[in-house]
This record gives C-alpha cells, sequence and structure tokens, in this order.
C-alpha cells in the first residue's frame, strides 16, 4: 500500500534520525488534524470521524494514542502501531506529512508554488475527466468546458442539485476511472486507505493529481503509481495552524490564513509501475 511503502522509504532516508523524533503537539479538528514533530516540521490531514460515536463501556480505549496519551510518543511508535482506528489512520498521515515535509522543501522535486493542479493539467476538451469528492472548485471549472464530467462521492447529498447530474456512486469506480483522461483525486483517499485501489483502476498515460491538504506525504511512491501532480501546501504561519484546526479550521481557511497553495511535479523520466 502506498501509505506503508512510503513509510519504509522514509525509513531508509532518515535511519536513525526517525528513531529520535517526538510529537510533540497535535490538534485534532472537526475537518482537519495537524501535527508538530520536536524537529518543528508541521503535517496536516483530513480528521475522520468515528462511523459509530456511541461505544459501550467494553469498547471504551485508555490505550496508546488515545487522548493524553499521543504528545511525546515517538514517531516510530505511531507509525509502526499495529492499532487500527480512524483517528490513528488522521495521525499518521499528517505525521508522514510532517516528516516528508523538509525533503519537499530541500528542491529535490521540481515544485510550483501559488498553483492549484487544475491550473497545471490540460483541460482542452474533448476528454473524460473523474473528479473523486465533491470538490466544488474544480467541478465548476470543468463543467464550463465542453468535457465529460464524473464526480466520484460516496455521498451524493455533498453535490448540490445543479451537480448531481454528475455523480457516479464511489464503489463505480472500475467503471469510469479507466476510460477518464483526467482523474483528479482527494488527499483524503490517503487517510482512508482507499487511493490504492483508485489508482489501480486509472489507465497508464492518463493525467492524475492527488491534492488536498492530507496529501504532503513524500511523492516518490506516488509517481510511480500513475500519479503525475501533488497538489498540497506550505505552511506559511505556524503559530496559528493550530488554533485554525481547533476551531474547525477547513482547508480553505488555511489558505486563506496561514498556507500557500504548491503543487509537486513527477520528475521527466520517471517510470509508473
Amino acid at each position: 500500500m502506498i501509505i506503508e511503502q512510503t513509510f519504509d522509504l522514509l525509513k531508509r532516508m532518515y535511519g536513525n534520525r526517525l528513531d529520535e523524533l517526538i510529537i510533540s503537539d497535535v490538534r485534532i479538528g472537526h475537518y482537519l488534524t495537524a501535527v508538530r514533530l520536536s524537529d518543528e516540521s508541521i503535517g496536516t490531514a483530513s480528521s475522520l470521524s468515528d462511523e459509530h460515536p456511541f461505544c459501550a463501556r467494553h469498547d471504551r480505549d485508555f490505550g496508546d494514542f488515545t487522548p493524553l496519551k499521543i504528545k511525546g510518543r515517538k514517531v516510530i511508535d505511531l507509525l509502526e502501531t499495529k492499532k487500527e482506528a480512524r483517528l490513528i489512520s488522521s495521525l499518521k498521515t499528517a505525521v508522514l506529512s510532517a516528516v516528508s515535509s523538509k525533503e519537499i522543501a530541500s528542491g529535490k522535486y521540481p515544485v510550483v508554488e501559488d498553483h492549484d493542479p487544475i491550473q497545471l493539467l490540460n483541460l482542452k476538451p474533448p476528454k473524460t475527466i473523474t473528479v473523486v469528492g465533491a470538490f466544488q472548485s474544480y467541478i465548476r471549472t470543468i463543467a464550463e468546458t465542453e468535457n465529460r464530467l464524473y464526480v466520484l462521492e460516496l455521498n451524493e447529498s455533498a453535490l448540490p442539485p445543479d451537480q448531481k447530474k454528475f455523480y457516479i456512486p464511489a464503489e463505480e469506480y472500475r467503471r469510469v476511472l479507466p476510460e477518464s483522461d483526467i482523474v483528479l483525486i482527494t488527499g483524503q483517499t490517503l487517510v482512508n486507505r482507499t487511493i490504492d485501489d483508485l489508482l489501480s483502476a486509472v489507465t497508464p498515460g492518463a493525467q492524475v493529481a492527488v491534492t488536498g491538504p492530507s496529501s504532503g506525504i513524500l511523492p516518490d511512491v506516488l509517481f510511480t503509481n500513475k500519479v503525475t501532480i501533488v497538489g498540497t501546501l506550505k505552511i506559511t504561519r505556524p503559530e496559528i495552524l493550530f488554533d485554525i484546526v481547533s476551531e474547525g479550521g477547513m482547508g480553505y481557511h488555511l489558505f486563506e490564513y496561514c498556507a500557500r497553495k504548491i503543487c509537486i511535479l513527477k520528475p521527466d523520466g520517471q517510470k509508473s509501475e
């Protein structure tokens, strides 16, 4: 899986230095999760809420990576835990983004700042374009072209009435992705671990972008799995990030107050598997 392969790559790159990193701060908001590590690196991810918020007494968890047992823990302990929970998935993705952030900023990758992936894609028709997730700005932009548009989404109610004509139930991804020339995928699929299946259905040669606050992981493994652009963010005001997350902030709040959009481009000549 992409998350596990990315973790393995970071372990090879960082070596023993990864054992020294500590989770020094964490905020888990309704929409976003943010972490700060002991080297001052910061990462974000979508927050996945519990599907069953009313837990029976025997389900109560006071163990590792529950409230008051996250800050101060080693990064490696979180990334290697076998414990499964939606909260853990959000934390792992945010921590991977934090660990990845310095490598992304090192100049190793081609980066375009202050751009969204859709600005870098060739939308000239006729094309079939699939958006995975209810990205309103993308849907509106593509709907104004003469391209065929599909929107893969779990919840049809996430789309306003005028966009429901584009709706495709998420479970039908194997029907629409193989015929898509362009695929725009929410980074939340990294958090909920659905991205592997989605990318497996994409036709080689398609333009594929993974984008959003959850997309800041090291892009190498994504690039070898058909992704051509990773749209993520660079935190510019870390001192207010955690307040925004705690107060129910969403991605657009980050870009308004404390972050800039960046696009990481697949290097020329790098092949997909």
